[in-house]
């Protein structure tokens, strides 16, 4: 029941976001993570996929429903012949018919019911696969996202080291000119500027690589010759927020929850009832037919035809096969263990999921802490750094060392708030909890 309830969950959910427009046409002007969110569920590839295998599995059970209902066929046939072929009285060098008949199965040995059960099963199966499905999908969209906003800060870090380097450089200009310092700290300061600009450069190239696998992940194809260039502004910040997750809470949750465990459990009981069907092939198997026919009479002639109904019920049972049907169960058996071991391996899996993703987050939150502080530090180093330079109790390369100290450890920050809101959206999606700005 509690399956099912998530199953009718997930299918509405997903009709509301189909019914809606989709939320970009063009490129906009400004993205947030919610909006890209919303259009990947809408527009990515795998998902799409997804929900076309959905359909083709109804397909498959409205086919195999129909050998539980009756079947109507019609059937003509019109022929010229030799008259010494003619098996009428008198001979004729044709001959034609025409009938509709109506069948119904009545007894298959459990096996079309089983087959029907199977194929439902299977369709449920095909639903959690989506929801999982999806999940992927928009943790893959979140972490992206999260790959341009970290190649955003390393931008305005790599800007504003540059523009510190910058003024170094006029400071230590200014007291060569007034024939303060030498030119060899002059020159080291133009190097140290130069220098700068590589991992500007890096930064900027990282950024608008991330853009591009961004929007690969959301399936965003539109572009034009007028928005061949353009580019949204992301909006959205790295932030630190400490979260905790209690490890057998964890599991649980991952084990009650997770899609992917659902979908092999249906895929069990698909292959448990599949075995019925193989076993049905030992009873005989027994069908109504009734209908109407129309042959040709004694002349050519249409009034002259012959037409009447008919009806019977008629069996087959194969008596002896050669043991092939003992080979199609035994096949059938194989596939329901292979399913068990199958779903035996994925919920050890996802234990172990769980567990490096909560391992994941404790280490990402430790350098996140440790990040705040270090920062804090190597700005108020610079500041001394500066003032004893401007004193002429400490050298230039001092000012520098403290210079790319503050820029390691605003690199250092960043990068940890990243890992950090990577391991939450990586614990989230282990346990099996819908991403946070949908689940509403």
């Amino acid at each position: 029941m509690k399956t099912l309830r998530s199953i009718t969950t997930l299918l509405f959910a997903t009709a509301l976001v189909s019914a809606q427009p989709a939320p970009m046409q063009g490129i906009p002007e400004t993205l947030d993570l919610p909006t890209a969110l919303r259009f990947a569920v809408e527009n990515n590839f795998s998902i799409r996929q997804a929900r076309e295998r959905i359909k083709q599995q109804e397909g498959v059970v409205v086919e195999v429903r129909a050998r539980a209902i009756p079947n109507v066929s019609a059937a003509g046939s019109y022929q010229l012949n030799d008259e010494t072929l003619s098996q009428t009285f008198p001979t004729s060098d044709r001959a034609w018919n025409l009938s509709i008949t109506a069948s119904q199965t009545l007894f298959s040995g459990g096996g079309v019911r089983s087959a029907v059960k199977s194929s439902e099963l299977s369709r449920e199966a095909a639903l959690l696969e989506l929801k999982a499905v999806i999940n992927d999908a928009l943790l893959n969209v979140r972490v992206k996202f999260y790959d341009i906003l970290l190649a955003k800060e390393k931008i305005k870090v790599q800007e504003s080291n540059a523009e510190l380097l910058r003024q170094q450089l006029k400071n230590a200009t200014d007291r060569f000119d007034a024939g303060a310092v030498s030119a060899f700290e002059k020159l080291r300061a133009e190097v140290a500027l130069a220098n700068a600009q590589v991992p500007l450069i890096t930064a900027r190239n990282t950024h608008r690589l991330a853009i591009e696998a961004l929007r690969q992940a959301l399936g965003f194809v539109t572009s034009t010759s007028e928005t061949l260039r353009k580019v949204p502004e992301f909006a959205g910040t790295l932030d630190f927020v400490p979260v905790t997750f209690e490890l057998q809470a964890s599991l649980d949750a991952a084990r009650a929850s997770r899609p992917e465990l659902a979908r092999l459990a249906k895929l069990v009981d698909a292959r448990e009832t599949s075995v019925t069907t193989a076993k049905a092939n030992r009873y005989p198997g027994v069908s109504a037919y009734g209908g109407w026919q129309l042959r040709k009479g004694t002349t050519d002639a249409l009034g002259d035809s012959r037409d009447g109904w008919l009806v019977g019920v008629q069996s087959q049972w194969n008596i002896f096969d050669g043991a092939a049907t003992n080979g199609r169960v035994a096949q059938a058996r194989s596939a329901v263990e292979q399913s068990r071991l199958g779903l035996n391996e994925q919920s050890f899996a996802i234990d172990v999921e769980v567990r490096r993703a909560l391992s994941s987050l404790q280490e990402a939150t430790e350098l996140a802490e440790a990040s705040q502080k270090v920062v804090a530090q190597a700005e108020e180093s610079l500041r001394l750094a500066n003032a004893r330079y401007g004193a002429g109790t400490a050298t230039q390369l001092d000012v520098l060392q403290s210079q790319v100290d503050l820029t390691t450890a605003r690199t250092n920050q960043i990068q940890s708030f990243y890992s950090y809101n990577v391991a939450v959206a990586q614990v989230r999606k282990a346990v099996g909890l819908p991403d946070a700005l949908l689940a509403n």
